[in-house]
C-alpha cells in the first residue's frame, strides 16, 4: 500500500483567482446533528467553512441553530423538518455530506434516503457516521456511487463491508469497497483510503484520540470537494492535511481538539497554494 505524501497538498490547493466571488469555491449542504448529538454537525461545519468553502448550509434538528449561528455564523441553516426547504437547497449543491450527529430513527433514515434518492450527476455524498450505519442495516442505491466517499471506522466498516474487524485486511478492504464501487476512508491510527488505488496515510497522533476527529475529517473532505478537483486525489489531500495539522499541532500539546485542527486550516492551506 503506497503512503500519502506531502506532495499530494501543493498538487490539490489552488491560489485563489484574483477575479471571483463565494460561487466560485463552491456549495455543500451538511446534513446531522440531532438533539443529542448537535455537536457533531457544528464541528462539522466548522471544518467545512474554515477550509475554504464558499457556501456552506446546514440540515440540522432546529434545537442546533442558535449554537451554530453563534459558532459559525457563516453557514446557513434548515430545520430539517422543512422538506420544501431541504430540496431547494441540495438542488444548486456540489457536495453533501450526510451523517455527522444524525441519529439512527425512521425519520433520519427517511431524510438520507430523500437525499440519496435525489443525487445529481453533478453531485458528490460523503457519507458519515450514523448514515453509514443506516446505509448497513437498510442497503440502498446510490445513482452515482463512483461519486460518493464513505468515512467509517472501523467498527462501521464493519457493519457496511461484514468484515470483522480481525479480517479487514487490504485484500479484503478493497474487494469490499469494489462491491461499493465508491471511495472509502477507512480511519484508524494510520487512515487508510481505498478507490482506484489504496493508500496509506502515514501521519496521524495518539494526542487527535478525542470525540469529533471524524467529524472534522468530514467537513474537510466535504470543503475540498466543494472547491477543488472532485476526485479520488483530493480526497487524499484531505484525508493528510487533517492529520499534518493534527501532528503539528501536538508538538506543544497533549491533546489536539477538532475545532483546533479547524482553526489552523486557512494557515495551513495558505502555506501549499
Amino acid at each position: 500500500m503506497d503512503p500519502l505524501k506531502e506532495s499530494i497538498l501543493t498538487q490539490i490547493i489552488r491560489k485563489r483567482p484574483e477575479e471571483s466571488h463565494k460561487g466560485t469555491f463552491g456549495r455543500a449542504v451538511l446534513v446531522g446533528g440531532s438533539q443529542q448529538f448537535g455537536g457533531a454537525i457544528l464541528m462539522a461545519a466548522q471544518a467545512c467553512v474554515y477550509g475554504g468553502t464558499g457556501l456552506t448550509t446546514v440540515i440540522s434538528d432546529p434545537v442546533n441553530r442558535s449554537a451554530l449561528h453563534a459558532r459559525v455564523p457563516e453557514a446557513m441553516f434548515v430545520d430539517w423538518h422543512r422538506s420544501d426547504w431541504i430540496d431547494s437547497v441540495t438542488e444548486s449543491a456540489d457536495v453533501i455530506l450526510v451523517g455527522p450527529g444524525l441519529g439512527e430513527s425512521k425519520d433520519n433514515f427517511d431524510l438520507l434516503q430523500r437525499i440519496v434518492t435525489h443525487q445529481k450527476e453533478h453531485q458528490w455524498l460523503v457519507i458519515d457516521g450514523s448514515a453509514i450505519t443506516l446505509t448497513a442495516k437498510y442497503p440502498m442505491t446510490f445513482p452515482y456511487p463512483d461519486q460518493v466517499v464513505f468515512t467509517p471506522h472501523q467498527m462501521e466498516w464493519q457493519r457496511l463491508s461484514g468484515l470483522p474487524i480481525a479480517e479487514q485486511s487490504e485484500a479484503h478492504n478493497q474487494q469490499a469497497r469494489e462491491k461499493l464501487g465508491s471511495i472509502v476512508v477507512l480511519k484508524s491510527h494510520r487512515t487508510q483510503v481505498y478507490g482506484a488505488q489504496s493508500v496509506e496515510n502515514p501521519l496521524g497522533t495518539p494526542a487527535m484520540a478525542t470525540g469529533g476527529m471524524g467529524d472534522t475529517l468530514a467537513g474537510i473532505i466535504t470543503s475540498f470537494l466543494a472547491q477543488f478537483e472532485r476526485s479520488e486525489e483530493t480526497v487524499h489531500a484531505a484525508v493528510y492535511l487533517h492529520s499534518l495539522i493534527g501532528e503539528s499541532l501536538a508538538k506543544d500539546r497533549y491533546v489536539v481538539l477538532p475545532t483546533q485542527i479547524s482553526d489552523a486550516l486557512p494557515r495551513f492551506m495558505k502555506q501549499y497554494s
